[in-house]
This record gives structure tokens, sequence and C-alpha cells, in this order.
């Protein structure tokens, strides 16, 4: 693949402004880079660690298909910071010098397509995860029938494959991912933009993140309101719902972490795609929102880690002894057995078990 306007930096001109827009230092670009990596690895292998032996538990109760789109998105996360990282590392290392080890464009190309595909990846699992849970708890009859494992899969593969032809599009379309002004990163045609074309992959993929965000919103208010309308008018059956909470509460979590990383990027985005030419903010804006993006990948993990029932319980015992109030009822949360979750959840499956028994003696 050829540079085309990627290889502009190369001139003297081009050089100079680049350095003066977006100048960073090199021994503390690279220390905080490593750093940076080393933490989002390690936050990330720990969460898979924690998601994969909680989804072999509770590989055929309720909670499996939350954890099997959990576990995805973490591993995401995990490969998204690992080759960003890496390349993010050496290119550092190098002095940010493109044209001596990426003549060919295609390190840049593998990098931008790893920026968009853990960018999106991660907020469409975001939204099939409260997706799946506001059917749970708002439908629990239809989701225990008809929403198998295998259609979670279905949908954990097709927001994946999607978001790889997503960030291959560029590519199949015959343009190369670009160096950007401060020579650190490679993504869309942010300088200089020309045509449609340009527009249009920085508009799509503006469009595709926010509107993510916009159906985790929707799905876990829906979710949210549903339990709490559970909680206040009906005490027969609140144990049946309470193993909702945790999961509820992740997803609160993820979609907050979301939004706030990955919404000023966003924006950003879609403000240089609408705006073109116009755009008068300097690079220092953007890196700053790539920044604050990345950190996303960072946060996500900790969301599994620290939001358990084991760390909830403990946090509310420790609530209640600094406040000396009783906050929550144990009976809505049931912290302290998740065998009673586990009961509730195979009574209520039993009547799917007794018609599949019926059928089978028939």
């Amino acid at each position: 693949m050829s540079m085309n306007s990627s290889k502009e930096p190369a001139s003297p001109a081009n050089e100079l402004l680049s350095n003066a827009t977006c100048q960073t230092e090199k021994g503390l670009s690279v220390s905080f880079s490593i750093i940076f990596m080393t933490v989002g690895i390690l936050s990330n292998s720990l969460a898979i660690a924690i998601l994969m032996k909680a989804y072999q538990r509770f590989r055929q109760k309720y909670k499996s298909s939350f954890l099997l789109l959990a576990s995805t998105l973490v591993i995401t996360d995990f490969f998204g910071h690992l080759i960003n990282g890496a390349i993010a590392v050496f290119v550092y290392a190098s002095n940010k010098d493109w044209i001596r080890f990426d003549q060919s464009n295609v390190l840049c190309s593998i990098f931008g397509v790893c920026m968009v595909f853990s960018g999106l990846c991660p907020l469409f699992l975001g939204s099939v995860m409260a997706i799946e849970r506001c059917i749970g708890v708002t439908r629990p009859i239809f989701h225990s029938t008809k929403i198998t494992s295998k259609h979670v899969k279905l949908m954990l593969s097709g927001a994946c494959f999607f978001a790889v032809f997503v960030a291959l599009l560029p590519i199949l379309g015959h343009r190369d991912y670009k160096i950007q002004a401060s020579r650190t990163w490679c993504f869309y045609q942010t300088d200089s933009i020309t045509d449609w074309e340009d527009r249009f992959y920085l508009l799509l993929f503006s469009f595709l993140g926010l509107l993510a965000l916009s159906i985790s919103f929707f799905c876990n208010a829906i979710t949210g309101i549903s339990l709490l309308k559970v909680k206040f008018k009906s005490q027969q059956h609140r144990q049946g719902r309470s193993h909702h909470f945790e999961m509820v509460i992740q997803l609160l979590a993820i979609m907050c972490v979301s939004c706030v990383c990955w919404s000023p990027f966003l924006v950003t985005m879609a403000t240089i795609g609408i705006n073109g030419p116009d755009y008068l903010d300097g690079c220092e804006t953007t890196l700053f929102t790539l920044r604050m993006a990345t950190w996303n990948q960072i946060l996500d993990p900790w969301v599994y880690i620290l939001l358990r029932k084991a760390v909830l319980k403990n946090l509310y015992k420790l609530t209640r002894r600094c406040c000396g109030v009783h906050i929550i009822s144990l009976h809505v949360w049931e912290l302290s057995s998740i065998k009673n979750s586990l009961k509730v959840a195979a009574i209520s499956e039993s009547p799917v078990t007794d018609k599949v028994t019926q059928q089978t003696t028939t």
C-alpha cells in the first residue's frame, strides 16, 4: 500500500509544523506508554481470570450469557491494549520516524484497524449486554425459552464481525489509514479532508459509537426502572429478581465509564467530519480525547474486579458499620446467599424443563 498523503510529514515544513503543534517529550512518552500498557494488561488479565472462573461455575445458570459477553469484552480490551500499546511504545522509541520503519504503511494500517476495532467492539458488546439484561428482566419467560446460549453467541459474533468490517472498510475502499499530526498514532484522515469519503469514515465511526452508547443507556434505564418497580410493588417475587442487581450495577458502571472515556473522542471525530478543514481545534485536543478513550480499556476490567458480590457485600457491611443506618434490605440484594438466587432461577425455569420432559416422554 502506498503512503499517499500520510507521507507528507516527511517534508521539513510538515515535520516542523507537526512538532510545533503536538510536541511530546520522548523519554516521558515512552515511560508513560510502557507503564500504561503494563497496568492495562495486568488489569485485563485479572478480570479475564475472574470472569472465566465465574463462567465455568455458572455455565448452565442464569448468568452464563452475561458472563460470556463480559469475558469477550474484557478479552477484546486486553488484545486492543496489548497491540496498540506495543505499537505506540515502538513508535515513541523510534523517535516517531515512520518513514524509516514503515515505508509501505503496513504498520500504520494495522495500528488504524486495531484502533477502530478496539474502540467499536467493546461499545457494541456493551450494548448487546444491556439488551440481553433488559430482555432478561422485563421478559424473563421469553428470555429463558427463546434466547439460548446459541443466540447469544450469534449476537456476540455479529458484533465482533461488524466491528472488523468497519475497521477494514477504508482498506477495502482503497484508502490508507493516515499518520496523525502528532505522529504517534494512525486513524482516518483528519487533516486536509478533501472529499466525502474522508468525512464518511469519521461520521460512520462516531455515529456507530454514539449509537451503541445510546442503546446501552436506554436499555439500562428500562432495566433499572423495571427492577425498582418490582422492588416497590411486589414483595412476593423480590427474591427471584435479586440476582439481577449485580449484573445491572456492572452494566451501569460499564456504561458510565464508556460514556466518560469515549464521548469526547467520538464527538471530536464527528465535529471534524462535519466541519472538515474548518475545524479549528489543534491536535492537542484530539490527542487528549484519544488518551481519555484509551483509559476505557484500563477501567473496564476494574468494574468486574471491584463490583462483584463478595466485594459489594463487604462494602455494604462497611457502610452500615460507618453510617449506622440500615440502608437497603438484605432481602432485596441477597448478597449473603447466592444459593437462594440459583434456587429461584431454577424454579423459574422449571416450566421449560417440564415442557422438554413431556416432549421427550411423548
